[in-house]
């Protein structure tokens, strides 16, 4: 294969990827909008979905969430009818968040057909390409959390988010 046809071909598989991104992103709205929740909140109770029960400070992590705005967050879903504070069983001052058995019926009415599908979809993939199809995304969601981290240091935050000096002069005309 050439240069170019690899290059092509290493451009067009990034772009599916993001394009998978972006339609991930547009189902998930739907989904949000749905239940009548906003997107941090819907990534609070997948977290839950998958996990299940976890305590504020475990599902602040899991969601990339301050602990203040994971309760905030979690007050919300509480009052939705989503979520549920419950003691510890071992140390009754721990305090777990699950969710309620609306929730779980709700993401599965909302989630499962996806779900289903794209397990049916899978079924096409001999058992080598499963296993290179989990490595790679296994690989790209690892990109992405360390992309992610790295975006929110406050070191890199400042100079990947400002736009340099000369830039904002030419910009204004200077």
């Amino acid at each position: 294969m050439s240069n170019q046809n690899r290059d092509d071909l290493l451009d067009t598989v990034s772009r599916e990827v993001a394009e998978l991104q972006a339609a991930t992103d547009q189902l998930d709205e739907a989904v949000a909008q749905r239940l009548g929740i906003n997107r941090t909140d819907l990534r609070c109770l997948g977290q839950l979905f998958a996990r299940g029960p976890l305590s504020a400070g475990q599902l602040a992590a899991a969601s990339g969430l301050s602990p203040g705005a994971a309760t905030t967050a979690l007050d919300r879903l509480e009052r939705a009818g989503f979520a549920l504070r419950t003691r510890g069983a071992q140390d009754r001052r721990s305090v777990l968040v699950e969710l309620t058995p609306l929730a779980r019926a709700r993401i599965k009415d909302l989630y499962g057909p996806v779900g289903t599908e794209g397990r049916q979809f899978l079924q096409r993939y001999s058992d080598e390409e499963l296993r290179f199809l989990s490595a790679f995304l296994r690989d790209g969601r690892a990109l992405q959390i360390k992309h992610a981290a790295l975006v929110r240091a406050p070191d890199n935050a400042s100079r990947a988010l400002s736009i340099p000096e000369r830039d904002v002069a030419q910009e204004q005309g200077g």
